[in-house]
């Protein structure tokens, strides 16, 4: 089988680019192979992160090769040192989508899912076709659209993890920044639906109202002048001690540990100058700001910064349960874990340079698919 796939290289002389190639998928399958013929995949930021690498994208051009379109734009050479692995390499792009299973090896497993519709990561999803194997599929339940399925794994199991995160490091509220998007949408579903107290950070008047709209209690706009003093306020009534924050650079998480410090300060009965022994935690899952992470470090000594990744964490969480919270998304995929997109693009139609602007804006609200074999 032949398949049109989306690559990302970014070459020696500085320089992106985004094409598609023809690829072949072997018709021999392992017994628990599948192939799947992709209906729609999610553009997520972090899919971005291989497709664009750190390229300029507000100076990205499309011209046409051999009939095809290629997006280029020129990378920093300051920032080439940091992609030794990967220059003048094409990497398949891609993390995860949906579609039907086409083909199927001899078990058991592989069979039953022929002509199911099925969601998969697999780093390759930007492909009209994939191979991958049965432990890697989400088998949805019937009726499932390939289009309603399409972000399944990344934003649904990261929201899960996050509140499991919170269970296994001993913490009873959570803290979310970059709260309106997709993933804290789903967050405020799902803290609302098992009790968790959430304080959820957005940028803008007009994300405020979509968590509200939700029934999210705590919603903060960190433009505000208040900002810091409401922070301290939810945080000491819902005694938060962990943060995932999407920003990554700038001076918002160091606000978050200053501020989870002030809260506990309050209900602090003897006084260290080592600070308060509660610890608390900021993870990192995004970089939303490429800017440093700024730390003034006025936060006592008990407090962890670090990077959070999913797949690590679902290693960690293990099999049985990873399994459950998989299990979970495919229940509550129209309801919890309901994903809003702003609209649906071919493989060539994501690479005209004016389309792909607009979504490496990675704005609130606005979310595209790529659906590889036609809209």
């Amino acid at each position: 089988m032949t398949a049109l796939r989306m690559k990302s290289k970014i070459s020696k002389d500085a320089r992106m680019e985004l094409y598609l190639d023809d690829v072949e998928i072997s018709a021999e399958l392992k017994p628990d192979e599948v192939v799947i013929e992709v209906g729609a995949a999610p553009i997520n930021p972090s899919d971005q992160g291989v497709m664009f690498g750190p390229a300029d994208i507000s100076a990205a051009r499309t011209e046409m090769r051999d009939g095809r379109p290629v997006l280029t734009a020129p990378v920093p050479e300051a920032m080439l040192s940091r992609l030794g692995a990967r220059l003048d390499k094409g990497l398949p792009v891609g993390n995860e989508g949906a579609g039907t299973v086409v083909a199927a090896g001899s078990s058991d497993a592989a069979q039953a899912l022929m002509g199911r519709v099925v969601a998969a990561m697999g780093g390759m999803m930007y492909s009209q076709k994939v191979k991958t194997s049965v432990q890697n599929c989400l088998v949805l339940n019937e009726g499932t659209a390939a289009v309603d399925a399409a972000s399944c794994f990344v934003n649904p199991l990261t929201a899960l993890s996050m509140t499991e995160t919170m269970k296994l490091e001993g913490h009873k509220a959570l803290v979310h920044t970059a709260a309106a998007s997709n993933l804290g949408q789903m967050l405020v579903r799902i803290c609302k639906a098992d009790g968790i107290n959430l304080v959820n950070i957005v940028r803008s008047e007009a994300q405020e109202k979509i968590l509200r709209d939700l029934g999210a209690k705590y919603v903060l706009n960190s433009t505000a002048d208040n900002f810091n003093a409401a922070l301290t306020d939810a945080l000491a009534e819902t005694g938060a001690t962990l943060a995932f924050d999407a920003i990554g650079g700038g001076k918002l998480a160091n606000k978050i540990l200053a501020s989870m410090e002030a809260a506990l300060i309050r209900n602090a009965t003897e006084y260290s100058v080592y600070g308060v022994t509660t610890h608390k935690q900021v993870y990192l899952y995004g970089a939303l700001d490429l800017n440093p992470t700024q730390l003034t470090r006025s936060y006592g000594m008990f407090w962890g910064i670090g990077g959070w990744l999913l797949p690590p964490f679902l290693q960690r969480l293990g099999a049985e349960k990873a399994a459950a919270l998989r299990q979970r998304v495919a229940d509550e995929l129209q309801t919890t874990f309901k994903s809003n997109y702003t609209g649906r693009l071919t493989l060539e139609e994501a690479l005209d340079a004016d389309t792909a602007k607009a979504y490496a804006r990675k704005a609130t609200g606005e979310k595209y698919l790529i659906c590889p074999n036609g809209k």
